[in-house]
């Protein structure tokens, strides 16, 4: 019986001291152009030693990152989410050239308003994260941009 109570809270201990890991935490924020045209701007703060994919990834390589904007009847997209430089480097662990960013990355998507009303766009963004020696499954984020 010690046996089994023992064994069970060290299996209890080691439970809670599991660490889930979430190397990248978003923040949104809008900027204005004119008075019918804003930047809807998410912005990845990343851990150190960790990477973020980049948009455009070569097939069979990693999961790129990819934003999904919520329609509604107050705004047009204008063209695609735009993304910074980053770094391209030969990654061997997919075998092949991959841009991926560091510590922060910024991806900004303009809209059109079709009205003067405030109101808010829901988007979401599925990324996949690595380090030297693991990646993580791909997460979906929710994002909310308020337009004033």
């Amino acid at each position: 019986m010690k046996k089994l109570i023992l064994a069970f809270a060290f299996l209890a201990l080691n439970l809670t001291q599991a660490q889930i890991l979430k190397p990248v935490t978003w923040t949104t924020s809008v900027d204005k152009i004119s008075d019918t045209e804003y930047e809807l701007v998410a912005t990845a703060n990343i851990d150190p030693k960790w990477h973020l994919y980049s948009q455009t990834v070569p097939e069979d390589g990693p999961i790129a990152t990819s934003f999904t904007f919520k329609g509604n009847n107050n705004y047009l997209k204008k063209g695609n989410t735009m993304e910074e430089k980053g770094h391209t480097v030969n990654d061997p662990v997919f075998g092949m050239q991959i841009k991926f960013f560091e510590n922060k990355a910024s991806f900004r998507q303009r809209i059109k308003l079709k009205g003067k009303e405030p109101f808010k766009v829901d988007a979401t963004v599925e990324f996949m994260v690595c380090d030297d020696s693991r990646c993580l499954p791909p997460t979906e984020v929710d994002l909310v941009f308020n337009i004033k």
